[in-house]
């Protein structure tokens, strides 16, 4: 450091120089303690005397928040229009407030999906982050459009396994009941609103248990929470669900809902596109115990 500097305010002499630049650029280097002269940390107020010598050492940068994780992809059928996709319970299909990373939507993009909103590529429905199972996904807009209108007009088979805590009064049924956010708890969706919307649910017995039921469950709609709703709605709560239904039943940390089957005619070929997914583990154990209940 030059003889001239004597006097000078230590922050005053970094700011003039090349490597600093600026009065705030010095300053943000002396709060975090990367100025030495003569070896030792100075404030920024500290009077040079001329002669020492100063040393700048650039601080560590803050460690990078890690990055979300993308959620593996299981592919269950794919060809180059559209994709069928298996999600694990626990992942959010796109992002909203709260669920902004790892979410399948990111995942997606790159495996090809396209078509409709930018956050959430080719999605033209949708699963609860903690039910498991099958989606259909487009790679185009024009697929991502012709898949809308097979929703629309109720051409996808969209078929659920669930396990219910009692035991239905028929060994099939059709709850027709409009759904909409609840009157009293936003979080929730029921019939007692005042947004209703139309919601269609069929259901038929699969199995006959001590306790339970499994039900296989078809949508006709597809409303925010339909299946758990409508199933509440006649006493029959899916078993392990903490909004609707019995929380923690037969061990489980999640609602038994998973999409099994989805069914369609392909929009461009039209081949029958027909596929299955097995239960996950999770739902497989509580089932066991369900029948040794």
């Amino acid at each position: 450091m030059p003889p001239a500097a004597a006097g000078e305010r230590l922050d005053r002499h970094l700011a003039g120089l090349s490597e600093v630049g600026s009065r705030a650029a010095a300053e943000r280097l002396l709060d975090a303690g990367a100025v030495l002269v003569d070896g030792e940390a100075r404030g920024k107020s500290h009077k040079l005397a001329g002669g020492e010598e100063i040393e700048i050492q650039p601080p560590v940068p803050a460690a990078a928040e890690p990055a979300v994780a993308l959620p593996e992809l299981t592919v269950a059928y794919a060809d180059e229009h559209l994709l069928v996709v298996d999600k694990p319970a626990g992942v959010v299909v796109h992002p909203a407030p709260g669920d902004a990373g790892g979410t399948l939507a990111q995942a997606l993009v790159a495996a090809g999906a396209a078509g409709g909103e930018e956050d959430r590529p080719g999605i033209v429905h949708r699963l609860d982050r903690d039910t498991s199972g099958l989606l259909v996904v487009a790679r185009s807009q024009e697929m991502y459009e012709r898949l809308q209108r097979l929703v629309r007009r109720r051409k996808l088979t969209r078929e659920y396994l669930a396990l219910v805590a009692g035991k239905p009064r028929s060994r099939s049924g059709t709850i027709d009941a409009p759904i909409g956010r609840d009157r009293h708890d936003r979080i929730r969706h029921s019939l007692d609103t005042s947004t209703p919307r139309a919601a269609v649910t069929h259901f038929e017995l699969e199995e006959l248990l001590p306790h339970h039921a499994l039900l296989c469950v078809r949508l006709e709609t597809g409303r925010t929470h339909q299946i758990r709703v409508h199933l509440a709605a006649i006493d029959l709560p899916v078993a392990g669900d903490p909004v609707y239904g019995i929380a923690g039943d037969l061990g489980l940390e999640r609602q038994f809902l998973h999409a099994a089957r989805l069914a369609f005619a392909h929009p461009v070929t039209g081949a029958a596109i027909d596929v299955s997914s097995p239960l996950p583990p999770d739902l497989a154990a509580a089932l066991e115990a369900a029948r040794r209940s």
